[in-house]
């Protein structure tokens, strides 16, 4: 364990976190992983590894980190303020290099509600069942608590201080659905009504789901009809007994007996895990056959993160090692001349 990071402070809600463990719903667990997968990606794409490293992921509010050796770090997800230990302030969406030794200092979210701190070569955690992502649900893993001393793979390298314009995704805003297997059992005047509804995010929510209250009374079956527990999945839609929608997150049961009125497509998901409370949504039914074509373009979206990078523009009263860079090409302090040269001023003298 050559290369470490040490947690001396840490928030409530600090997980590692990756892509999570698909194909092991029919034995009772969900997939698990992130709850902005997106920012898996726009992590990865920063310091040029794979989406599938793990990171940690910071509900609400981050902590303090001490590298044992220099790493390329990343942020993503919540924007939160961060800072080194001498008072450098590091901008979020962006790649910087964690000097050995140095401290970073994570705070609250600014907007949104999951932070992601990525470093080069990912955290690297035991491997449980094909992931080392932590799935608090089923017992595989716990929050992170201050001392904890987590490994990092072996770093292939690449470019820092390179920044990202991430995809909008911490307000709300619309959220498209396909039908689910009781869509049709609500009518089509619920349905129609369930569609020009604003709802606002609730307080209650967590890695499960998320709840959200309707403007107005509540939604169910067509003439009081009830369903048999079946197989659910993160992005169902369920409405509980009083008529409020619930949206399945990466951690939910793998069965449920509430009706389903239709399911979050996999692409807006992010939106959900990181509005706020009070954020607001509206719903918009899909085919199945527009869903796809959805999920294909952003599935290229994704793909082409690295060609959006773009050098971060630093300010030079923070940069440590301002007088290691070249500012202008070709001018020097005029020691370096040789007296024997006629291209110089110096050899040009009688």
């Amino acid at each position: 364990m050559s290369r470490t990071l040490t947690l001396h402070t840490a928030g409530p809600g600090l997980t590692v976190q990756d892509l999570g463990r698909p194909g092991y719903l029919a034995f009772g667990l969900s997939r698990g992983g992130a709850a902005d997968r997106l920012a898996l990606a726009e992590g990865g794409a920063l310091l040029g590894q794979d989406t599938s490293f793990a990171a940690i992921e910071m509900a609400g509010l981050g902590g303090t980190f001490e590298a044992s050796a220099e790493m390329r770090i990343a942020l993503t997800g919540a924007p939160m303020g961060a800072a080194l230990d001498d008072g450098t302030a590091l901008r979020w969406n962006a790649s910087h290099l964690l000097p050995k030794g140095a401290r970073l200092t994570v705070g609250a979210a600014r907007r949104g509600s999951y932070g992601y701190l990525h470093v080069g070569g990912g955290i690297a955690t035991p491997d449980r069942l094909g992931a080392r992502g932590v799935h608090l649900a089923a017992g595989l893993g716990a929050r992170l608590q201050a001392g904890a001393v987590l490994p990092v793979g072996d770093d292939a390298g690449g470019p820092v201080n390179m920044a990202l314009d991430p995809e909008p995704r911490l307000e709300g805003g619309g959220l498209r659905m396909v039908p689910s297997l009781q869509t049709e059992l609500f009518g089509q005047a619920e349905l129609i009504r369930f569609q020009h509804t604003t709802f606002v995010r609730d307080s209650r929510a967590n890695r499960m789901g998320v709840r959200l209250l309707p403007e107005g009374a509540g939604f169910a079956l067509d003439g009081g009809l009830s369903v048999l527990s079946e197989v659910i999945a993160p992005g169902d839609i369920q409405v509980t007994g009083d008529g409020t929608p619930f949206i399945l997150m990466s951690e939910c049961q793998t069965t449920g007996g509430y009706p389903r009125i239709g399911s979050v497509i996999p692409s807006d998901l992010p939106r959900v895990a990181q509005a706020p409370a009070g954020a607001a949504f509206r719903f918009t039914l899909v085919s199945l056959a527009e869903a796809v074509q959805i999920e294909r373009r952003a599935a290229e979206d994704r793909a082409r993160l690295p060609a959006r990078l773009a050098p971060l523009l630093r300010d030079p009263a923070q940069i440590r090692d301002l007088l290691a860079y070249q500012l202008v090409s070709g001018v020097t302090a005029g020691t370096d001349l040789d007296d024997d040269d006629p291209d110089t001023e110096e050899g040009r003298r009688p």
